[in-house]
């Protein structure tokens, strides 16, 4: 219990825990886009799809920008020194990507450096999970106008030869081996404002072969290009940030049981038991983000969470992390109800044992980092008894859900299914 309670804490550090920030509007985003990418390599197909849900948030201590996010290690009017990490993407056929699971996330280190309002330079060292090296270096250019806001860019990256050999040459297939190489990228990224909350957004860029990369065996190219199109809420541009929201943060803690049941399963009450009760428990907290989207009065949270999975008699103990932006929406009826939706990541230590079993039956590779949905419906107990003293209290009902999005994902293991847990919470405000 002390060392779920201590990196419980550096998880609550990590995301910018930090109660003045309760009461004001923050710096927010959820998308979902399509990435459509040239494969570098000599195969049938050409090209390959994937869907990427994509949450954003700019604190004090922690951000989150679609793709990447990190933490801010130190600061002054014009530097940052950040952590940082970033999902970057293996681009193979869609049916070898399951068993190969190459999309990995890169960790290490980002000196920002913002010359003026419009530029900055990003100078980064990365490393895979592998410890695979390299380094990166970006210039970027903002414009805005009227509805639109445009960032072109151009970098160079920097690969040692055992970057370079993993994955561009595929040494774990081909045994070849080939040096370091420096490679050449540029990126054009757009915004345009529709109205209130929504956007659409788009980038389309390109990145050379270094020497060695598009000389290796595996490779059929001199170049590679990428695109992604989607859309996004943000905040309103149009308006000021509001002083004060109707809701300020929670803690949310909840016990639940797995099923093998689906969604459409559990809503229609047709849930199956697992036969062998394997059971979580779990601990989330609710950063404010705003309390009004597309002019609907909806409670939008930053909610970081810790899950531990219980050990049973098919599976040990399991951790799951999570991040998730979820939103509220109130009513009476006659007492107060929410009816609540997340959606987010959820990362695990180990496979448990009911989505183990699924993927087992389907055929799947299991994949550690999914998709996350949280849905609920909950009641306020000041309400119901007649309290004051109860009226920041909840008492809901959840499915804890991770899949993969159909297939449609290559970041998740293009995998169909994943695990359900329907689970009981207490939800206090501050």
């Amino acid at each position: 219990m002390r060392i779920i309670l201590t990196r419980l804490h550096l998880f609550i550090i990590l995301i910018g825990y930090h109660s003045a920030l309760w009461a004001t509007e923050q710096d927010w985003g959820l998308g979902a886009f399509v990435r459509h990418a040239e494969i570098p390599f000599a195969t049938q197909s050409d090209t390959v799809t994937s869907f990427v849900p994509m949450m954003f948030y700019q604190g004090e201590h922690f951000f989150i920008k679609g793709t990447e996010g990190g933490m801010h290690f130190w600061q002054d009017s014009h530097n940052e020194i950040n952590v940082i990490g970033r999902l970057r993407f293996f681009d193979i056929p869609a049916q070898y990507q399951n068993a190969v699971q190459g999309d990995t996330i890169d960790i290490g280190l980002q000196w920002h450096h913002q010359l003026n309002a419009q530029t900055h330079l990003d100078s980064e060292i990365l490393s895979d999970l592998n410890g695979d090296i390299y380094g990166q270096f970006t210039a970027k250019q903002r414009y805005e106008s009227g509805r639109w806001e445009w960032m072109p860019e151009i970098g160079a990256r920097l690969k040692t030869s055992a970057f370079n050999s993993r994955y561009y040459a595929l040494e774990l297939l081909t045994n070849e081996s080939i040096g370091a190489g420096i490679e050449f990228n540029t990126k054009l990224t757009g915004r345009y404002h529709v109205g209130s909350n929504f956007y659409l957004l788009g980038s389309i860029g390109a990145n050379t072969l270094d020497q060695n990369a598009k000389h290796a065996s595996a490779t059929d190219k001199d170049w590679q290009a990428e695109a992604y199109l989607g859309f996004a809420l943000f905040n309103d541009k149009t308006q000021t940030k509001k002083k004060h929201l109707r809701q300020s943060g929670y803690i949310r803690a909840a016990h639940g049981w797995a099923t093998p049941s689906n969604i459409g399963e559990i809503l229609s009450g047709n849930t199956v038991k697992d036969q062998y009760n394997n059971q979580l428990t779990s601990i989330f907290y609710g950063l404010p983000l705003t309390d009004e989207v597309l002019g609907m009065p909806l409670d939008v949270y930053l909610t970081p969470g810790f899950v531990f999975h219980h050990e049973s008699q098919v599976q040990e103990r399991i951790e799951e992390y999570v991040l998730g932006i979820k939103a509220y929406y109130t009513f009476s009826w006659p007492v107060r109800w929410r009816l609540g939706v997340a959606e987010g990541l959820s990362y695990v230590s180990d496979i448990t044992y009911i989505e183990r079993s699924e993927m087992e039956r389907k055929g799947y590779r299991p994949s550690e980092l999914l998709n996350y949905l949280d849905f609920t419906i909950d009641v306020n107990l000041g309400d119901v008894f007649n309290i004051s003293q109860w009226k920041k209290t909840w008492l809901g009902y959840s499915i804890h859900h991770r899949s993969a999005i159909f297939e449609s994902a290559s970041q998740f293991g293009r995998i169909k299914g994943g695990s359900n847990y329907n689970t009981l919470y207490i939800q206090v405000h501050f």
